[in-house]
This record gives structure tokens, C-alpha cells and sequence, in this order.
């Protein structure tokens, strides 16, 4: 018996032992991922996650967004016209500067797929730069002690002529480069098939899969394509949450540009409108219209922005899809074609379902001749990751005129090309071919009624 007792004690002493070193395991995983600082690896001098985005008016307005250590405290923009290739010319605009916290301590994932807090607290610059030149290309450089290399931006023109392209479901995530590579080659195809660059682009959402990872900004916005345009976008489902939707705020997407402050309340910076030549933009939050309250506050300002603002095009931006492409059911085109109808919108553009479906101009749920009505299309995903898989056709066969998508590695994006009597929309894919195309008309007599 007391042999017995022995072994039994011996054991207990064992068991003991064995938890004692796991619990001091898991101690010191958690204190390594706790204050594991995640390094900038995208400096550009003193500044990173550089930016430019539309004014309200992007003739002669664009606004620069950037961030920077807390100790630069006087940063600047310096900005002159591209062929001022010596920058005698060039103005200097000091920054507007506030302390951010919004990324700080935000769960993460590093380039290997270690787990890390992001270490993010910094100034978040702004400037707008004002009594610009229209149709002129610019350069611009940041920061305070030691300026970023140059990057670039053209402003509207005023002659009806200019391109775009569009991208959506980038979904930029650190251990997964592949993804962003495959966006920014099939920017490259939309560049090449436009015959060089486009004058500006348009992202519609989720070009971050956690919008709260900062690292996955800085390193989407180190991107050459990033220091070339002018980029408008939208807020995504993605671009809102943190890692396990641990926290969901607009902040993110607010904080990393500097959009036009026009929005509704608490939505300024992320709502927001902005003319581009003969075209004015609309862009939404789908975020904060999950229930009919905010659906309702976003459709009155969309009806006021409409309103108070002329332009031969009127293009509204949201990144929720406005069908299922999987089998064509009603999405947001329920939500909002009767407001599309009543404000004579002439273009609608969203993203989210990843796969392409487009419409020819509808106006009371017909197709018309396209001189009324409004032409929906919807963004397939770039990343070459998460696409969707098609299923039968079984709704809204009548109105939907195409569909694409390569299943779950879905590469495509949209170049539009313009002139004063249309809106040119053409689908490419990865290889450059044309798979679909559709013209908006311009609406000479009908726009104002």
C-alpha cells in the first residue's frame, strides 16, 4: 500500500509539473505577441501610407492624406505642375496634424502570419490643395525632414474627355501578397489597354480584409500604382472591421484619406460627393445602412446632393452588390431603384458579390433605349483568391444582360473611357481580353426634369 501511495503521489506531482510549464508556455507566447511591434517596412522619408484624393471639386481641388512619427510635428506638402522637373516653382502648404489612436493596439497578422498588435499611433496629415489648374498633371512630395519621393496626380479636365479605372475586392492581406500583386496587374491591363495611364481611379471596397490592420494600408498604399492617381473609393464591409470584427468603425477608412468633408453627420469624410469634369460622384457607406434609419438619412442626402448640384452625369457608388450574381436575385437594386427612377441617375456602381453583372439603362424595372434610366454594374473581385462560383440564372433575366466570373480565382476590373456624348464601360480580365461592354448616354433633355 504505501508503495501504491507512492506512485500515486509521484504522479500528481507530474501532472503537476507538465500544466505549470504549459501555463508558462502560453505566458510567454502571449507577452511576445502582446509587445511584438510591428516595423513600418513602407517609409517613404518621413512619411507613409500616402495618398491623393479628389476635392469636392476635382478641377481644382485635391486633397492629400498621409501619416507620420509623433515627432514630425510640422510636416508639409510640397506640390508644383510635372513639368516642373526641378520644382522651382513649387508651393509649400504646412499640414493639418492630429494624433491617432484609432489603429492602435488592433489584433493583426504580420508577412510570415505571426499574430502581433499593431503598434499605430502617429499624426495624420491632411491638405488640401487649392486654385489648381484643370486637365494639368502635378507632383507632389511629403513629409518634414526628409521628403517622400515624388508622386502624382492629374486634375479634371474640362473638355468631357477622360478615363477611369475601376477595382474592388482587393482584399490586402500581409501573409498573402498575391493578392494585391494580382490587383496591381490588372491595373497594369487596364493602363495597357487604355493605351498608357488613366487620369484617375475609382476603388469600390474591401481593398483591405481588415480595415483596422494599418500595416495592410501602408503596405496597399506603398504601391506605385498608389503614387500615380487620384483615388476615389467607398467604404467596404472589410474596410470597416478589425480582425474578427473585434471592432467595426467608419474611422478606419476615414482616417486614411482625406476625402471631401460633405458627408451627413458622422458620416463626413466617408460619404461623400465630388465633381469630375462633367460627372458627379455620390459615394456611400453601406456600413451605416443596414436598417431602413440608415437607409433613410443616406437616401435624403443623395436626394439633396442631386439637387443642389448640376452635371450632364450623375454616378452613384456604394461597394454592396445591387444583384446576387450567383443566381441574379435582387440585392440593393431593390433598395434603390425608385430614388435612381425619381433623381434620373444615370450610372450605379457597387462590388462586394464578386462577380461582374451589369445592366443596360433601366427605368421603372425595364430595359429602355438608354436615354433614360440608369445602367447598373457591378465590380468582380481582383485578388485571384475569394471569387464566387455562378448557379443557374433563375431570376432577373430579363434586366441582367451579363454575368462573369472564373470562380474563386476571379482576376477582372473596368475601364471607362469617356467623351461628351457618353460614359464608355468595358470589362476586362487578367489577359486583357474585352468580355463586355456598355455605353451611358449623355441626357441632354431629360437630366433636369
Amino acid at each position: 500500500m504505501p508503495l501504491l501511495k507512492f506512485f500515486l503521489t509521484l504522479n500528481v506531482f507530474y501532472k503537476r509539473k507538465v500544466v505549470m510549464k504549459q501555463l508558462t508556455l502560453l505566458i510567454s507566447i502571449s507577452l511576445s505577441i502582446t509587445s511584438y511591434a510591428h516595423p513600418n517596412q513602407f517609409k517613404d522619408g518621413d512619411a507613409y501610407a500616402i495618398v491623393a484624393n479628389p476635392g469636392q471639386n476635382a478641377r481644382n481641388e485635391i486633397r492629400i492624406n498621409w501619416h507620420t512619427d509623433l515627432e514630425n510635428t510640422k510636416s508639409f506638402c510640397q506640390y508644383t505642375l510635372r513639368c516642373d522637373t526641378s520644382w522651382l516653382q513649387a508651393k509649400t502648404v504646412m499640414a493639418d496634424q492630429q494624433l491617432c489612436t484609432t489603429f492602435d493596439g488592433i489584433y493583426s497578422k504580420g508577412t510570415l502570419g505571426e499574430d502581433f498588435y499593431e503598434n499605430a499611433r502617429f499624426l495624420r496629415c491632411t491638405v488640401s490643395l487649392l486654385g489648381l489648374e484643370p486637365g494639368s498633371e502635378y507632383m507632389y512630395r511629403v513629409g518634414e525632414n526628409q521628403l517622400s519621393e515624388a508622386h502624382f496626380f492629374k486634375t479634371a479636365p474640362l473638355s468631357g474627355v477622360w478615363s477611369m479605372g475601376i477595382i474592388a475586392d482587393i482584399h490586402t492581406y500581409s501573409p498573402l501578397p498575391k493578392r494585391l500583386e494580382a490587383a496591381m496587374e490588372m491595373i497594369g491591363t487596364l493602363e495597357n489597354q487604355n493605351g498608357g495611364e488613366v487620369d484617375f481611379m475609382l476603388h469600390v471596397g474591401d481593398v483591405c480584409a481588415w480595415g483596422g490592420s494599418h500595416s495592410f494600408w501602408t503596405t496597399m498604399y506603398a504601391q506605385p500604382h498608389f503614387a500615380k492617381y487620384v483615388w476615389a473609393g467607398v467604404n467596404g464591409n472589410h474596410d470597416d472591421m478589425a480582425r474578427g470584427y473585434a471592432k467595426q468603425t467608419n474611422e478606419y477608412f476615414r482616417y486614411v484619406n482625406s476625402y471631401p468633408q460633405n458627408g451627413y453627420e458622422g458620416e463626413e469624410g466617408v460619404c461623400y460627393y465630388f465633381t469630375y469634369d462633367n460627372a458627379l460622384f455620390i459615394m456611400l457607406n453601406n456600413e451605416n445602412m443596414r436598417d431602413e434609419e440608415g437607409l433613410s438619412l443616406a437616401q435624403e442626402w443623395v436626394k439633396e446632393v442631386i439637387t443642389n448640384n448640376s452635371a450632364d452625369y450623375i454616378i452613384v457608388v456604394e461597394h454592396y452588390q445591387w444583384f446576387f450574381g450567383e443566381d441574379g436575385k435582387d440585392s440593393h437594386y431593390a433598395r434603390w431603384k425608385l430614388l435612381f427612377d425619381e433623381y434620373k441617375v444615370d450610372l450605379a456602381i457597387s462590388a462586394n458579390n464578386h462577380i461582374y453583372v451589369r445592366t443596360n439603362a433601366l427605368y421603372g424595372d425595364c430595359e429602355t433605349d438608354g436615354t433614360i434610366g440608369t445602367v447598373y454594374i457591378q465590380a468582380p473581385s481582383s485578388d485571384n483568391e475569394r471569387g464566387m462560383e455562378m448557379r443557374e440564372w433563375t431570376s432577373n433575366k430579363d434586366i441582367i444582360k451579363y454575368r462573369w466570373t472564373e470562380g474563386g480565382n476571379t482576376v477582372g476590373a473596368i475601364l471607362m473611357q469617356t467623351n461628351p456624348e457618353k460614359l464608355h464601360l468595358i470589362l476586362y480580365d487578367r489577359y486583357g481580353n474585352n468580355l463586355d461592354e456598355v455605353s451611358v448616354l449623355k441626357k441632354y433633355n431629360l437630366q433636369n426634369l
